[in-house]
């Protein structure tokens, strides 16, 4: 079957997320947390880097799969010559173990299922030892025991099971109304195999915790189904334990079909902070939104000078690159990597992105302490002295460092949401020497980022070239949405960047090669949903909301987005699910809907008088 990153759905635990596809199988977990290695890499090489397949042994893809209700709990059907069955699919909110269940329903006919079970820890290159077929065969409890080095999987199945080359098999028949309940449950293989769930109470369980959860979105805009999908989705990338939310739930899909932009993205970067915040808060989603803005706090606490773009679910700081020469790729797209060496580069606006997230959670009343406030003004203090310093941008340009645009942005964004906090909350500090250094980052940017030839910023200082973060200008408040300069930004990046009327984040240098490799790559979703809000903007509402609509068709059958879309192929590229991509859906459609306004909503600024 020719695979597609859209092929896939996503079920996971508040801990790890799982990615299945169309034919049933199980090609993507990594146990027992997102940033651990996978132990089903098939995703990223083939059936020999390990999967669980469960479908009719006559194989295909699924007549048709869905959410049941709102909740992550997956419904795969096949109807066959001989019958109708249904896969449910569901990870449990995580106990004492990471847990897989798979339920095997008939629903019309008599059907032959097969599950196949490929364990392959490490990404796919450990094999592991497996045990305990003969007791099935012997009549005793249906469990398999599967161990390598310190990982363990049990699985618990009502089934006869075969072992052979490191696969375990069974084959079994469902009639309408059987139900065939197949557990698979990992463990320190240290320590003994925790009993295995009941399926069915797992079942139920699953579905009101996601019921409770998503029971608590105030959002009574348009587009119901989009917002509340994607914070579905937002909220399965969340890390319980820290409240951190993963970029995607995946490394190494391609931004470019066959080539090297495969980067990994199960870590949490600071530059979506605030618009996490934003869209959270802004859907009464205000446990979540704190939990998130306490692990923004945790991670960047330290040295000022320290603070880095991207950090572990847990915090952790070091997150070296490395490859695995032993995955082909995704559609043969080479390297795969685990971790990310654009950790280490300098991003000077993630320092006004993090103190503007900050400031979104003071207006919206989550209280800070006294330490709090003091690391804000730590950050404020080396933001002054370096905000001229030449950085690599948000892009992650692999190439020199430059004096972005963005980046001087950024930093006057920052400088002003501490000027507000003290206007506005009552906290101390320098106030008027902060206003001062406000028009001096604005002056420097309004005299050497804008082509007044041209009637729009550029990319960095001394460019022609555009990119997509110039239609955040407006939204920080840097400049209202009536200024011709806002206005001639976004018609020219729309007219350099658009491909099809969808964006691309920036047109490539001849310097910013991958491994020695021009780039490429697709339309970048949370650009285009940016062009939204900034058409919504400047006043150009239809054509805002035609946008919008077309953006929301290029989810999959299963509302998931991931973070690029190819034009030409139609088809979704780079990692996914991707969470910049549904908060961009979110945040739009609050602005949509006159919920929110287009602009300065990162720093606190009053809507307009129609906006409510």
């Amino acid at each position: 079957m020719d695979r597609r990153i859209e092929d896939y759905g996503i079920v996971g635990d508040l801990r790890t997320v799982g990615l299945i596809g169309r034919d049933g199988s199980l090609d993507w977990l990594c146990l027992p947390d997102l940033d651990s290695p996978a132990c089903f890499a098939a995703l990223l090489g083939d059936e020999r880097h390990g999967f669980w397949r469960v479908a009719p042994a006559s194989g295909g893809p699924c007549t048709r799969r869905r959410y049941r209700g709102e909740s992550l709990v997956l419904e795969t059907e096949w109807e066959t010559p001989e019958g109708h069955v249904r896969v449910t699919d569901l990870m449990p909110p995580r106990g004492d173990a990471a847990d897989v269940v798979r339920i095997v329903g008939g629903l019309r006919g008599r059907v032959t299922v097969e599950s196949l079970l490929v364990p392959r820890f490490d990404y796919g290159s450990v094999a592991p030892w497996i045990s305990g077929a003969d007791t099935v065969l012997a009549g005793h409890d249906p469990s398999i025991d599967i161990v390598a080095g310190p990982d363990a999987l049990h699985l618990a199945a009502p089934v006869r099971a075969d072992v052979a080359d490191g696969a375990v098999l069974s084959r079994f028949e469902v009639a309408a109304g059987d139900r065939v309940p197949l557990v698979l449950t990992h463990h320190a293989s240290h320590l003994p195999a925790p009993a295995p769930v009941d399926a069915a109470e797992s079942l139920v369980h699953t579905l009101d915790y996601w019921a409770d959860w998503i029971g608590q979105t105030r959002y009574d805009g348009q587009w119901q189904e989009p917002v509340r999908r994607s914070l579905i989705t937002l909220k399965a990338l969340t890390f319980a334990p820290t409240g951190a939310i993963s970029a995607a739930a995946t490394t190494s899909l391609p931004e470019q079909p066959g080539g090297p932009r495969n980067w990994d993205y199960r870590y949490c970067w600071l530059r979506d902070a605030t618009f996490t915040l934003i869209a959270l808060l802004g859907t009464g989603h205000t446990a979540a939104a704190r939990s998130w803005r306490d692990w923004l706090l945790r991670a960047v606490a330290g040295d000022p000078a320290d603070l880095q773009i991207m950090y572990g679910l847990d915090g952790r700081r070091r997150i070296p690159e490395t490859t695995l020469e032993w995955l082909p790729g995704f559609a043969g797209s080479r390297p795969v990597r685990t971790g990310n060496g654009a950790a280490g580069q300098l991003q000077l606006d993630v320092w006004g992105e993090t103190l503007g997230g900050l400031h979104v959670a003071r207006a919206a009343g989550l209280t800070e302490d006294v330490d709090s406030w003091r690391l804000q003004k730590l950050l404020l203090d080396f933001l002054e002295g370096h905000w001229e310093d030449l950085d690599n941008g948000l892009w992650e340009v692999r190439g020199p460092r430059r004096p972005f645009v963005h980046s001087r942005v950024m930093a006057w964004a920052g400088v002003d949401s501490m000027v507000r906090a003290v206007e506005n909350y009552g906290l101390d500090g320098p106030a008027d020497e902060w206003k001062v250094l406000r028009e001096i980052i604005r002056d420097d940017v309004l005299g050497n980022g804008y082509d007044a030839e041209r009637n729009t910023f550029t990319q960095y200082y001394g460019s022609t070239g555009l990119d997509a973060s110039l239609l955040l200008i407006p939204r920080v408040g840097f400049l209202p949405w009536d200024d011709p300069r806002v206005v001639g930004t976004v018609d020219a990046v729309q007219r350099e960047l658009g491909r099809d009327g969808l964006l691309l984040r920036y047109l490539t240098h001849a310097d910013d090669h991958v491994d020695g490799l021009p780039g490429g790559e697709g339309t970048f979703l949370v650009a285009s949903f940016w062009l939204v809000d900034a058409l919504y903007g400047i006043g150009r509402r239809a054509e805002a909301r035609a946008l919008f609509e077309r953006l929301v068709g290029l989810r999959n059958d299963l509302g998931l987005l991931s973070e690029e879309y190819d034009v030409e192929s139609g088809r979704q590229l780079g990692n996914f699910p991707q969470a910049f991509s549904h908060l961009g859906l979110v945040n739009s459609a609050r602005i949509l809907s006159g919920i929110a306004a287009p602009g300065a909503q990162a720093v606190g600024h009053t809507p307009p008088a129609d906006v409510r």
